[in-house]
């Protein structure tokens, strides 16, 4: 059965991968790499996959764990090809791209890490924005079971933990009565 689409051969696969490849956020798995790809009806999904393997073994991605990246090779390659793919490609990619940056983007802002030791688990939240650091707080908390459901509290809800934060901090003298 033909396939129809603008991408026609393994060539405009592999700057395809490329494109989507040299405008994510961070590293993704070949899940995410796989539905951004197919955003054309010619692209098939067992050369999608081969193609994969050899910009891995070119040198053009590289793989850490089940997370890919572009190389600066990958990302040379594609500045020098991007043009040759079909405007319409290049705009579908750049809409399924968005709200996938924008979820990887505030992932990477909103971080929480567990150190366990003898007297329990420091847990260490941190979040950021554009411009830097916006908060950083360590807490020690009694077992790493604890300290896991600090942190999983406050990815869920950074902004709602930030904000209660700030209340406190910022609240009026009446409102703190003898205590210092």
């Amino acid at each position: 059965m033909a396939r129809f689409g603008f991408i026609h051969d393994k060539l405009d696969l592999k700057l395809l991968v490329l494109y989507i490849m040299a405008r994510v956020a961070s590293p993704i798995d070949f899940a995410t790499l796989t539905d951004l790809a197919m955003c054309d009806n010619g692209v098939d999904y067992f050369q999608f996959a081969e193609v994969v393997s050899e910009l891995l073994d070119s040198g053009h991605l590289s793989r850490k764990g089940e997370y890919y990246s572009a190389t600066k090779k990958g990302m040379r390659t594609c500045a020098d090809g991007e043009s040759s793919l079909s405007p319409i490609i290049r705009t579908r990619c750049d809409q399924r791209l968005a709200p996938l940056n924008q979820t990887l983007k505030r992932k990477a802002q909103v971080r929480a890490t567990l150190n366990p030791h003898q007297n329990g688990c420091d847990v260490c939240l941190a979040m950021d924005d554009e411009k830097g650091s916006l908060f950083s707080l360590s807490l020690l908390s009694p077992s790493q079971k604890e300290g896991q459901r600090i942190a999983d509290h406050f990815l869920a809800h950074p902004s709602q933990v930030y904000n209660n934060i700030l209340e406190i901090l910022l609240s009026g003298e009446e409102n703190r009565g003898d205590n210092p």
